[in-house]
């Protein structure tokens, strides 16, 4: 027999007892089969690893005895030679010889001595891990970074494998076919808008003969390619989001405005060069960087990229955007290009400075920074840069958590008119003016006296 729930439970408590450190070793022969074990124990680091060493040698026992105790009562009260042999070698775990438990079957606790050595019980098993998890000095965001690119990976391919061939058919359009209009010339009408969305499409070669089509969804099917889109020249509107598209490159469209890639697997944002695209989603795909996207999106205004995988705005040269909404960053740059943009919204991102912002951002009025990492009011004194600044969200950042918290940033932002969407009252504006002078003639004291100090 295998390793049982209630043994899982025991090694997991054993554990704990002993720092919760030993789940470091743990992980590599727990990897698979254990999760949640294998993610915790991911997140140790060599700093850890003296630890180890010295929590596995107290561990080596507590293990002992509860394989040695378990499997030695198991023998007792079934009759049975102990448990299955090469059971623990499924999990690969670290810990110390299982001796006899008191009156339990003999070749049960041989059994157990045997699982102990193939598992490496000794304490050289123990060091021989911390040195290796020194050796690979793998941070946590790699290994997390990691195993969600195997989980995504192992996803994608479930679902192309799972892909049954279902071509659009005369029917579907019969039902998805809407909105009679004339044509372009005036001389005819046409259906103009066509809607399949849960249909499971994954072919809409159908669709080449419909070139009149303004408005097309095709959402929440099966569908990788997007080639047969490519006639329907007279086309303003396109969502195909909750598809399988791994890239959002289509041939140019010259009257397409609106366009939803929102929940695939697109991993940049190279080919979309329509010349009239005002507003793109790309919501809640697998995209790194926005270096490939164009720059010859004049007309793009909106542009939402949260739930991605992006960790910098390097590489956002859109002159014309005016709206752009992003998570996961780490850092700004880049930012100077963008003289149009109003609102930016950087909510539930991992900023813990805010360099970056320039003089040249002149049209910004609102910036959300919800729940980041802005921990001083230094960091948001650097937001002075921005002339136009109306309205700012800083909830759920630790300086949110200071004394006097909207006063103070009213003294650095005079010119803001709403704090985490609460405007400011007068008298608050007229305290802070006061506390604003006061500080400035401090200042000039200061600067003084430093100055009679350099002559003298």
């Amino acid at each position: 027999m295998g390793f049982t729930t209630e043994n899982d439970r025991a090694l997991r408590l054993g554990a704990a007892s002993h720092g919760n450190q030993v789940g470091g070793l743990l992980a590599d022969g727990w990897r698979g089969k254990e999760p949640s074990v294998a993610r915790f124990a991911q997140r140790g680091t060599a700093a850890l690893c003296v630890q180890l060493r010295e929590a596995g040698r107290g561990f080596q026992g507590a293990l002992a005895r509860t394989l040695g105790g378990k499997y030695g009562k198991t023998g007792e009260n079934t009759g049975k030679s102990g448990p299955r042999p090469g059971a623990a070698g499924q999990h690969g775990c670290y810990g110390g010889g299982a001796g006899p438990a008191p009156g339990s079957h003999g070749s049960a606790a041989a059994a157990a001595r045997r699982r102990g050595s193939r598992c490496g019980l000794a304490s050289s098993g123990w060091e021989a891990g911390a040195v290796r998890m020194e050796e690979e000095e793998l941070s946590e965001e790699e290994h997390l970074r990691q195993e969600e690119e195997e989980e995504a990976l192992s996803e994608q391919e479930e679902e192309e494998q799972a892909l049954v061939p279902c071509p659009l058919t005369e029917e579907m359009l019969k039902e998805g076919l809407s909105l009679l209009c004339k044509t372009g010339n005036g001389l005819a009408h046409a259906y103009v808008k066509f809607e399949a969305k849960y249909k499971d499409l994954t072919d809409i070669s159908l669709l080449e003969c419909f070139i009149h089509l303004r408005y097309v969804d095709l959402s929440e099917n099966k569908l990788q390619d997007l080639s047969p889109l490519s006639s329907l020249t007279h086309l303003l509107w396109l969502k195909v989001d909750g598809n399988l598209l791994t890239s959002a490159r289509m041939q140019e469209l010259p009257y397409l405005q609106i366009i939803s890639f929102a929940h695939n697997h697109i991993k940049d944002m190279e080919g979309i060069t329509h010349p009239c695209l005002a507003n793109l989603s790309l919501k809640g795909n697998k995209i790194r960087t926005a270096l490939g996207l164009s720059q010859a999106l004049f007309s793009l205004h909106n542009l939402e990229l949260r739930g991605n995988k992006l960790e910098s705005t390097a590489g956002f040269n859109l002159p014309k955007l005016k709206n752009l909404y992003l998570n996961a960053i780490r850092s700004l740059e880049g930012l100077e290009a963008l003289e149009q943009l109003t609102t930016l919204h950087l909510r539930d991102n991992q900023l813990e400075t805010l360099d970056g912002f320039c003089s040249s951002m002149k049209c910004l009025r609102y910036l959300n920074l919800r729940n980041n990492g802005i921990s001083t009011f230094q960091e948001v004194a650097k937001l002075q840069v921005l002339p136009m600044l109306q309205a700012l969200v800083l909830l759920d950042n630790p300086c949110s958590d200071e004394p006097n918290y909207r006063l103070e940033v009213l003294v650095l932002l005079p010119r803001l008119e709403r704090l985490d969407k609460e405007s400011f009252e007068q008298d608050e504006r007229a305290e802070a003016n006061e506390i604003r002078q006061k500080r400035q003639e401090e200042e000039k004291e200061t600067e003084g006296s430093l100055q009679g100090d350099m002559t003298e």
